[in-house]
């Protein structure tokens, strides 16, 4: 569990901030090198391989090398994570508020009950 805690900490981390959210979103029409995503933000080269790295590092994209072109690409994979991780909050939440409401209905039965 805590492992799965430590990856998904760290997905977050990297989509918290909005660059990393751009590369992201851009990613997802495709691969694309990191000179042409990188155009798309106003920030220097380096400051913008920084991001990279983070999504990297995350397993949120995968980078190859041929040559001096460096493409990027979507691991949708490590994605779902997110995608699993919510549902679980969703399912948590709902069963909760499930018991909140059996509880009203309940009190409230028993009030009415109590005043007949």
């Amino acid at each position: 569990m805590a492992q799965y805690s430590a990856e998904i900490d760290g997905v977050f981390v990297a989509l918290a901030d909005p660059t990393r959210r751009g590369v992201i979103r851009r990613l997802g029409l495709g691969p694309t090198s990191v000179g042409d995503l990188a155009r798309e933000f106003p920030m220097t080269l380096p400051s913008f391989m920084k991001h990279v790295r983070t999504l990297e590092a995350n397993g949120l994209i995968r980078t190859v090398k041929v040559g001096r072109v460096r493409t990027c690409a979507l691991n949708r994979d490590r994605l779902a994570l997110v995608g699993d991780w919510l549902a679980e909050q969703r399912r948590i939440w709902e069963e909760r508020t499930d018991r909140l409401e059996h509880l009203v209905t309940e009190l409230k039965e028993k009030d009415d009950e109590s005043r007949s």
